[in-house]
């Protein structure tokens, strides 16, 4: 992104918004953003904001980094090789309670993605149905946790299935008949896979089946950098590229898509619009109570050992 030469009426109004002081070019600051996986659907946010301007209207050069290694982001934000990475909620309680020095100071995407999907026209009907099948997943811990209270809502339990580890591949397990459902599929892109490769699915939702509501992708910071302004801009500027994804969605689909072309397809197109809807709208907001609630959850699951209070690990930006 280049830098911009002269700050807008509207980026005043941006900033205003926020409380924040207007930079001046000189003062204009990089910040590297370390994205969860490669770019997709559910960045566009960011892509659009990137892309009309909005980060250079708040001051900011920001740069979206793809991580070799998903595993990567959060130790390397920790340690204070980038300002700011996305995450996932679940995650980042686990990450608090190894000791990693985090901080979730926004919300990208407010409502669970993962799934449980199995073929629409295969033998499960009800999660009742897994008793004494295959259920394929691609990282054990909380897929292992997320599963085992779903079967629980209806009386199973994790004994009463196999599963097996089909790394990354969720659909092809699927379809191909290697396993009877898959854990850990996103609602957003593994049923549009399946529906465009002639093998429609159905998905049964955690948040329906025992597992309380939580933030799917997240904005994390180090725990040093939660009073630094940038934070408020970036997500000034994120909360104006959301506003204009829902109220312009074709157009920003054409933005998104001419990011890159490699993102000008099917799959992504299907995707993108599957994805509005669980935009945060207003992504510095954030709800303390979901965060103790799914805390006390994996706590039940054996996934930490105690829970924190929340002020020490999520924050509202301009709101302490």
């Amino acid at each position: 992104m280049r830098l911009t030469r002269a700050l807008t009426f509207a980026s005043a109004l941006v900033a205003s918004a926020v409380g924040l002081s207007l930079p001046t070019q000189a003062e204009e600051s990089h910040i590297t953003v370390l994205l969860d996986w490669f770019v997709n659907p559910d960045h566009g946010p960011l892509i659009v904001a990137e892309e009309l301007g909005y980060f250079k209207e708040v001051g900011l050069d920001v740069e979206l980094v793809a991580p070799a290694d998903p595993n990567d982001p959060p130790k390397l934000v920790a340690a204070g090789k980038a300002e700011i990475a996305i995450g996932y909620q679940p995650q980042l309680h686990v990450q608090v309670a190894e000791g990693l020095p985090l901080v979730r100071f926004g919300t990208l995407v407010a409502t669970p993605l993962n799934s449980l999907v199995a073929l629409k026209d295969g033998p499960i009907k009800d999660l009742k149905d897994l008793k004494g099948k295959k259920v394929g997943y691609s990282v054990g811990g909380f897929e292992d946790a997320l599963l085992g209270a779903m079967l629980t809502s209806e009386g199973l339990s994790l004994d009463d299935v196999e599963l097996v580890n089909v790394n990354f591949s969720l659909s092809p397990a699927v379809i191909s008949g290697q396993v009877d459902a898959v854990i850990g599929a996103f609602r957003n892109f593994e049923l549009n896979q399946m529906d465009i490769a002639g093998h429609p699915g159905v998905a049964f939702y955690p948040e329906e089946h025992g597992v309380p509501v939580y933030d799917e992708l997240i904005f994390i910071t180090a725990t040093d950098m939660r009073d630094d302004p940038r934070l408020a801009a970036f997500l000034a500027a994120v909360e104006k590229g959301t506003h204009y994804i829902v109220n312009h969605p074709q157009k920003s689909w054409d933005i998104f898509r001419g990011h890159s072309p490699d993102l000008d397809d099917e799959l992504n197109k299907r995707a993108w619009f599957a994805t509005i809807p669980r935009f945060d709208m207003t992504p510095a907001a954030l709800d303390s109570g979901r965060y103790a609630r799914f805390a006390e959850f994996l706590k039940t699951q054996g996934l930490i050992k105690e829970t924190l209070p929340v002020s020490s690990y999520a924050i509202a930006v301009g709101q302490e």
